[in-house]
């Protein structure tokens, strides 16, 4: 795969789709073998794997057993520096800008380049801003750093612009796993104009909330949670994404 590869595809997609798998659960998941034939039926965009607390161990299996098992390209979403696998295809490397802890703006990542120098994993460099979701999730928790407000729009994207002008290629708001609120329509419009292509996740629970975060000009949706609790919602996001081809089409 030639470099850069993924992000062009990300900056060309305008309903992107990517699965967050956590390796935590993945690895204890009863209906495995289900969940991999359905991810096969509905085939997103991408597959991102990682966790704010998850064993090098289970990673490691994780990525190797999705490797095996699903065409598609595996993307990791790390939560911690030791999260880097050579059948990876990518790697977003994250920048927490929203926060000021240093272990997350930058010693996580020099801890990380030995681990990433010896492979051929695309690296994408990533401004990463937690959005406030409703309640306080894993990701805050570790990273001891508070998201911004729903209504700090303004705020959220001098951050991205300040990011891009650092050198950061893709924007990612999160509003966290398992958030009972989605990223703001509003903030999603403001964080575009920065101009680069933008991932958005946390809290996404319905088809309504998904299209709203892709006409408010989100490249890539995350979906995490939800198909952990419901495999039918994999028939929804199929209908969903065959509408969509087919409006695109003519």
């Amino acid at each position: 795969m030639s470099k850069n590869n993924l992000l062009k595809e990300m900056e060309n997609l305008e309903n992107g789709l990517a699965i967050l798998v956590d390796p935590d659960k993945f690895i204890s998941m009863k209906n495995q073998d289900e969940w991999i034939r359905r991810v096969n039926f509905l085939s997103p965009d991408f597959l991102f794997i990682g966790g704010s607390v998850v064993a090098k161990s289970d990673f490691d299996k994780c990525v190797e057993l999705l490797n095996e098992r699903i065409n598609i390209p595996l993307i990791i979403f790390p939560g911690n520096y030791d999260q880097v696998h050579p059948l990876a295809k990518g790697l977003l490397f994250l920048s927490l800008l929203s926060g000021q802890n240093p272990e997350y703006l930058i010693t996580q990542h020099v801890k990380a380049v030995e681990y990433i120098v010896e492979t051929q994993v695309e690296i994408i460099p990533t401004a990463y801003l937690l959005i406030d979701g409703g309640i306080q999730t894993a990701v805050a928790y570790v990273s001891q750093t508070q998201p911004i407000p729903t209504y700090g729009k303004t705020i959220a994207a001098k951050i991205a612009l300040a990011g891009k002008y650092q050198g950061k290629k893709l924007i990612y708001l999160d509003a966290g796993s398992g958030a009972l609120n989605i990223v703001p329509e509003e903030m999603i419009q403001e964080v575009k104009n920065v101009g680069l292509p933008l991932i958005v996740g946390g809290g996404m629970k319905t088809i309504t909330d998904i299209e709203k975060s892709h006409r408010a000009g989100a490249n890539v949706i995350v979906i995490g949670n939800k198909i952990e609790e419901d495999l039918d919602f994999f028939l929804e996001l199929s209908a969903y994404r065959n509408r969509v081809k087919s409006q695109h089409s003519f």
